[in-house]
């Protein structure tokens, strides 16, 4: 028999399947919903279920974007260089990239990484998406942005062959490593990104 209402012991069961969440925290943010004015839980609510509906990726970049909108907002940005791409894992390390405001291209989103552990395999990614990409946009330089771990270095090297293949004179080149092994990108701080993008290397 459990001590606590079901109600709550269901809440804190699925807050539980948050990243990060271990017992304690997810019992101390039930707690804490239940606490709250019932006007603060229904406007949550509202908004988790908006962002199931109003949120979509970009059919080019595979970016995070609003639902009503055709591509994402940096790609059709006329500032933007459209002939250099960031190739990043996750839609976050965007936004980690964006807070240095070192970065003028575009960026095209993998939606992670191969790990065949985890039956993932290149099929999986934008990869494809990318080398179309490289060809309509006229790419000069491919920045790959991937995190600085196993997985990552796997991927990068994956598709710098793909792309050494293809496109024989492109530019590409990787992160310096300004980003320690094992941080991702959406931890590091603005000066750790800012660095590593001014020393990039060639491949």
């Amino acid at each position: 028999m459990s001590i606590l209402p079901t109600p709550l012991t269901n809440l804190i069961d699925e807050l539980g399947q948050l990243p990060g969440v271990g017992p304690r925290t997810a019992e101390r943010y039930a707690f804490h919903l239940l606490r709250s004015p019932k006007e603060f839980n229904d406007r949550l609510s509202h908004l988790i279920t908006q962002v199931q509906d109003g949120v979509k990726y970009c059919p080019v970049t595979f970016m995070l974007i609003d639902a009503d909108q055709e591509v994402s907002p940096l790609y059709n940005d006329s500032r933007r260089d459209r002939k250099q791409i960031a190739v990043v894992e996750q839609p976050l390390d965007v936004v980690a990239l964006e807070k240095t405001m070192a970065f003028l291209g575009v960026y095209h989103v993998l939606g992670g990484v191969i790990s065949p552990i985890d039956g993932v395999g290149p099929e999986q990614l934008h990869i494809a998406e990318l080398l179309a990409r490289i060809k309509a946009d006229k790419a000069k330089e491919i920045i790959l942005a991937t995190n600085a771990s196993v997985e990552g270095e796997s991927t990068a090297m994956y598709v710098q062959k793909l792309m050494r293949e293809q496109h024989p004179k492109l530019k590409i080149t990787r992160l310096a490593r300004g980003i320690p092994s094992g941080v991702d990108i959406e931890y590091a701080d603005q000066i750790t990104l800012l660095r590593a993008l001014e020393n990039r290397q060639s491949l």
